[in-house]
This record gives C-alpha cells, structure tokens and sequence, in this order.
C-alpha cells in the first residue's frame, strides 16, 4: 500500500465528504486550543527582536472548515499581543491526494472575516500557500518556520508495517488475536516514522520557535488492555470479516489489508521526543472525546450550523465520519464495488455496540519548544 499517494479524506462538500463529516475533529481541535493558545501567547512573550514576517504551517491540513478555523485562531491570537507582525506566510501541508482546490476556495470568505476582526489592511498582509507532500520529509527550507501545528495526522503511518498481511491474518490492525510481532511491527514503525517527523521540523523550525500536535493515542502502556485495540477499526474488521465469510470479499484479499496507523501512549512519545533531541516539552495532555459528543450539550450551536437539531442518532453522524475518513483506503484495496455494503453494515454496527456500551478516542496533545 502506497500511502502517501492514497491516504485522504473523502473530497468534495457532498453527503460523504470529510468536509461535512469532520464534527468531531473539531471538536478536538476546540479541546485542544487552550494548550494551542498558551503556546502561541507564550512564543509571542518570549521574542525580544520583532518578527516581520510570521510563518506558520498545519501538517496535515485536510480541507473544510477546520482547516480554516486553526489558522484564523492562530492568527488573531497573535494579534492580540505586541510587536505584531508585518506579515504572516501560511502553508497548508497535506498529501498530492488532498483536497487543495476546496481550501483555496474558501479562503475569500475567511480573508473577509479576518479583515472584519483584525483590520480592513489585514488582508494585504497574510499570504497562502499549499504545500504538497508527505511530512516524513523535508517541507520547509531550513529554519524558516515560527509556529507548526498539527491535529489527528500524525498518528497516520507513512506505510504499513512490513509483513502483517502474513502474521496478522484474520485483522486490519492490532486486535487481541494479534500476535506480539504484529504490535511489535507497529510500534517499530511509529518509532521510525515519529522520529523523522521530529527531525525534519527539528531542522525547518527556528531555535524558539513551538510546535503543538494532536493525535489519536492510548494511555496504557506494554501489555496492552482494551484501551489499545480501536474499536472503531475494531468493529470494521467484524464487518469486513462477515463479509469474507459470506463469499463477498476474497479472503486473501482482505488478509492483505491494514491500516497503516499507531496510537501511541504518552510514555512512548515522550520517548521518542527525547531521543530525537531537537525539541523540550512544555506541556503533555491526555483528554478523552466520547463517540456520543452529539447528544452532550458542547456543541449545540455547532450541530445547529449542521442542520443537526434536537436529539439525534450518534451512531449514525459517527459513522459517516469514519466513512470520510477511511473510504478512499479501502476503495484504493477493495474497488468501490463492495463500499457501500461495508459501511452501511459498519453503520449498523456501531448503532447496536453504542447503544450498549460507551466508547471513547483518547487524545495526546503535544506543546513543544525547538531547541
């Protein structure tokens, strides 16, 4: 599997696109932005001599509004302290497969909106600019980078661990009849990635300059409890696995897919970072976002945006957002014959477990400084 040139989300501002189904990693983002906005107004306190021109980047930009909403916050954050910056370089990073059309679209409206709150000669002043590639690589120039951010891509390996379509028979990811190597595999993988992905921001990051991610984790450590075996690719693999039963998937070919993910604990990112040796942690947060957020209260003016009024079906928004998420892996292995069958059953699914049980993603946030 080539990921680079096949992970995204679902493009598009259609029913199945990550641009209507991405409430929830906003809500992460929102859970987030108190560490985020630290982070800025602490960089910003540091600096004796003036910045002229401010750059930022997002990794892993997607497209949607999100991806529109971090940076506007950053922005206006910034502008609320002193020595302001003359100009500000944005970059949105995410793969060639991204979605870069919709982003560059939807800046008109957020320019706008930013001159309505900033200033009318604010948006002479800020400039946009795509970045394609992978993020286990070099981006940027070398220390040409103020402030970098990124929410829920990390965790995304830059491959699948070699080998697990023979030691992992019967999954898509590290479950509980997943043989040691398999998470051993994993967690080598992570390890490999992780660290470059440090090293190059390490080298595209001015001394000073902050880093805040966000991504998917698990907070126990070797042995691994439940926490460690995603329910949501979980209850895929159940999915997937009737349907081999059933003779609509091949099982050679379903036993030749997985996904090229990794939720580390804290400990082991830590680890990783300290290894590396170009950044100091500031601030490390493990918080919890539950699948049935919908129907919580949090996000009533959210929902109302999105047409979404009163009581609603979780499970049904849930899944539609998993969809967004995973449909293009699975069209690129399995062609998009089999598609809607899978997730309409997966649909099912997660209403019948989330009605029985509560699920949560657990989140790590990381603030960091270059050294």
């Amino acid at each position: 599997m080539e990921v680079c040139k096949i992970l995204h989300m679902n493009s598009g501002d259609g029913d199945k696109g990550y641009a209507k189904n991405s409430l929830l990693q906003q809500k992460v983002i929102s859970m987030a932005w108190p560490i985020i906005k630290e982070t800025v107004e602490d960089f910003c306190s540091t600096q004796n001599i003036p910045i002229t021109t401010l750059s930022m980047a997002d990794l892993g930009c997607s497209s949607g509004s999100n991806t529109l909403m971090i940076i506007s916050n950053l922005i206006k954050q910034v502008e609320l302290h002193t020595n302001k910056p003359t100009q500000y370089q944005i970059f949105f990073n995410d793969l060639p497969s991204n979605d870069f059309n919709a982003i560059f679209r939807s800046l008109p409206n957020c320019l706008q909106e930013l001159k309505n709150q900033v200033g009318d000669d604010f948006g002479n002043n800020c400039f946009f600019n795509g970045v394609s590639g992978s993020f286990y690589g070099r981006l940027f120039p070398n220390k040409s980078l103020h402030f970098v951010h990124s929410s829920y891509s990390v965790h995304w390996l830059s491959q699948v661990p070699q080998g697990m379509e023979i030691i992992n028979k019967g999954n898509i990811f590290i479950d509980s009849t997943s043989p040691k190597n398999v998470i051993e595999g994993y967690y080598k993988q992570f390890q490999k990635d992780f660290s470059l992905f440090l090293k190059c921001r390490g080298e595209e990051i001015v001394t000073g300059g902050r880093m805040v991610f966000t991504i998917l984790g698990r907070t126990d450590e070797y042995p691994p409890n439940t926490d460690y075996y995603c329910y949501d690719i979980k209850f895929m693999n159940l999915v997937l696995n009737g349907m081999v039963r059933e003779g609509l998937i091949k099982e050679e070919k379903a036993d030749r897919f997985n996904i090229p993910k990794y939720r580390p604990s804290p400990k082991e990112v830590k680890t990783e970072i300290l290894k590396e040796g170009s950044f100091m942690i500031n601030r490390v947060q493990v918080s919890r976002i539950d699948w049935n957020f919908y129907n919580n209260g949090e996000f009533d003016e959210l929902l109302s945006n999105n047409n979404v009024h009163d009581v609603v079906d979780s499970s049904y928004y849930f899944a539609k957002c998993i969809r967004s998420v995973y449909e293009p892996l699975f069209i690129s292995h399995f062609g998009e014959a089999i598609v809607d069958e899978l997730f309409q059953r997966y649909s099912k699914m997660v209403k019948y477990k989330m009605s029985n049980k509560k699920y949560e993603y657990v989140n790590l946030t990381m603030s960091l400084t270059k050294i």
